[in-house]
């Protein structure tokens, strides 16, 4: 590309980059070289928060990769929202997996609450 500046031409070679997004061995985006996944990324430009903002928070980010994961979303806008309801779906699933073979909590917190009133009556003091 050649642009004009002052009358003399400059010459401007531009890149393509490769986009800083890869699958991993679970089928989970990750950002550039870190293990931040896209859902944590889009979670939090989705709250507002600045592509500046998400680079300090997630400290492992590169600016660079920051922009060019919100590029790559907003020009795949459709294909990642899909990829995004998938891994909600299996989160979901995943969590009644691990709730359903979780001992039913009330028998327990009974069982905790009498202990602790035991506990609690054995170290009241003495009645003058």
């Amino acid at each position: 590309m050649i642009l004009r500046e002052e009358g003399l031409p400059v010459t401007v070679t531009l890149h393509t980059d490769p986009v800083p997004l890869r699958v991993d061995e679970t089928g989970t985006i990750r950002v550039g070289s870190s293990r931040v996944t896209l859902d944590v990324l889009l979670a939090d430009y989705g709250r507002g928060m600045s592509p500046e903002e998400i680079a300090r928070q997630l400290d492992t980010l590169e600016l660079a990769d920051v922009y060019g994961a919100l590029e790559y979303y907003h020009r795949h806008r459709e294909e990642i929202e899909h990829y995004l309801r998938q891994r909600s779906g299996q989160a979901e699933t995943l969590r009644r997996t691990i709730e359903g073979t979780q001992p039913d909590r009330t028998a327990l917190r009974a069982q905790l609450a009498s202990r602790m009133a035991q506990e609690d009556s054995d170290h009241a003091p003495a009645p003058q």
